[in-house]
């Protein structure tokens, strides 16, 4: 049967207008308990994900750059030492930091980082406005809620255009809106204005390593702000743009019931998932199942140098990381080659295992090239829709195997706060060691923390910065 667009679209035109009175309506509400904490949780991982691409050489050189035309001292880059910019200039800075490490937490039910996308914006403007804590962790819930409903409503039959160049702007605009206490009308316009300048960055550009991905989310930043900028002025989009720009141009598919279905009973953020492994989420399960393995070595007397082949069963999205010689540690993020050899011989999957270093260390390159990708037999209904079976042979023919049904960090297996809160800290506290007590106080939902002010509450994340 023919799609009848012309309905789509103004269903999704509706739904959208009325996703956005919504969201107006809720980001001035108290959030429910639960929902506060895991977007607090959100934003005590994403800036530790920040922080901790602070020192990569590329990202300190952006900060530069967007020092040299920054034209105030509005906003905190969450970097040490890294002076205060205007408020679009640390919104770049912090995007492209964002997902540089592949640390950042993601949005489990559609390809979507709404957090990387909402907060170097958000947060900018929130210390602009000296808005209060509870303001910003409320923003943060609903622009994460509009970003990651749109990624649900629109979403891509295959891998192509990767989500940071479709959704960043997006986030950015809402983050944006939200934090300005703008009308429903105001906010389809901005959002719907952002919209229409999301990027067609190709998918394939993270599995090549051309690190102008990781620009997408800096980029998406500025446009996002202004966005909000110009909804003012009457320089808008329309409520029918989301529909034109995914569905007639991008080729999407369409499900305006997405946009407002459940909305105040189910919230985005409770469906997110949290990484501890510096890589694309659709290697986790792999690496799991090769950590499993890697368990079994000195019982067995056993060494994975030994190995002469890994068979990886996997699921469709886990057959796009193909990559064999990753020229960059961005390539190698999204190589389950790389992901699983570097897993098998360091005993990782964390940021170690992605280092430069690793790209040329002759053993992980013989075991990468020892790697085969085939399609998993089973795949299941989320959150098991993204298994992998792991197979290692070694040279004397013994094979083991070990399955992985669904990673951990996401609803269905979560982390402990306690181990994010971990992570957090690991990933600041040589530089920023105030950040990870300050953030904690806030997931805990402490009187003092959660009452103050966004700008005091970043001061003190700095404080004793080396």
């Amino acid at each position: 049967m023919a799609r009848d667009l012309a309905h789509e679209r103004r269903s999704s035109a509706e739904a959208f207008r009325a996703l956005a009175a919504w969201a107006a309506a809720a980001a001035r509400r108290p959030l429910p308990e639960l929902v506060r904490r895991r977007a607090a949780l959100i934003l005590a991982d994403d800036l530790g994900a920040m922080v901790a691409a602070a020192g990569e050489t590329q990202v300190a050189a952006a900060r530069e750059i967007y020092a040299r035309s920054s034209c105030g001292a509005e906003a905190t880059v969450f970097a040490p030492g890294a002076p205060r910019l205007d408020r679009y200039a640390a919104a770049c800075a912090n995007g492209m930091a964002a997902a540089w490490c592949e640390l950042d937490e993601g949005f489990r039910d559609a390809p979507c980082h709404a957090g990387a996308y909402a907060l170097p914006a958000l947060l900018a403007e929130a210390e602009v406005r000296d808005a209060s804590v509870s303001a910003v962790l409320g923003a943060l819930a609903v622009a994460y809620e509009m970003t990651a409903r749109l990624a649900q409503a629109f979403p891509f039959p295959t891998m192509t255009v990767h989500p940071h160049a479709a959704f960043a702007t997006v986030g950015a605009a809402a983050g944006t809106a939200l934090m300005r206490g703008v009308d429903a009308g105001t906010l389809v316009d901005t959002v719907s204005a952002a919209a229409s300048m999301t990027f067609a960055g190709p998918f394939g550009h993270a599995t090549e390593g051309a690190l102008v991905r990781n620009g997408w989310t800096s980029a998406g930043a500025w446009i996002g702000m202004r966005a909000a900028d110009w909804a003012e002025i009457g320089i808008a989009g329309l409520a029918e743009t989301p529909h034109d720009v995914f569905v007639s141009v991008f080729g999407t598919g369409c499900r305006p019931e997405a946009l407002t279905e459940r909305l105040g009973e189910r919230w985005a953020v409770a469906a997110g998932y949290h990484k501890i492994f510096a890589c694309c989420q659709y290697a986790h399960s792999a690496i799991e199942a090769t950590l499993a393995l890697r368990g079994r070595l000195a019982a067995a007397g056993r060494r994975a140098e030994d190995l002469a082949e890994i068979l990886v069963e996997t699921h469709p999205r886990g057959l796009n990381l193909t990559t064999v010689e990753p020229r960059t540690t961005l390539a190698a993020k999204f190589s389950m080659p790389h992901a699983v050899a570097s897993a098998a011989l360091g005993g990782t999957g964390g940021q170690t295992a992605f280092a430069d270093a690793t790209l040329a260390d002759p053993a992980i390159a013989r075991l990468r090239r020892q790697v085969r990708l085939a399609p998993h037999p089973a795949i299941g209904e989320p959150p098991h829709d993204r298994p992998a079976r792991v197979t290692w042979r070694f040279a004397d023919g013994e094979a083991w195997t070990a399955e992985c049904a669904s990673a951990r960090g996401g609803a269905d297996q979560p982390f402990d706060e306690a181990v994010i809160l971990d992570k957090l800290a690991e990933n600041t506290r040589e530089g920023l060691p105030h950040m990870a007590p300050t953030l904690a106080r806030l997931v805990a939902g402490e009187a003092e923390a959660s009452a103050g002010r966004w700008r005091e509450m970043a001061a003190m994340m700095l404080r004793g910065d080396t």
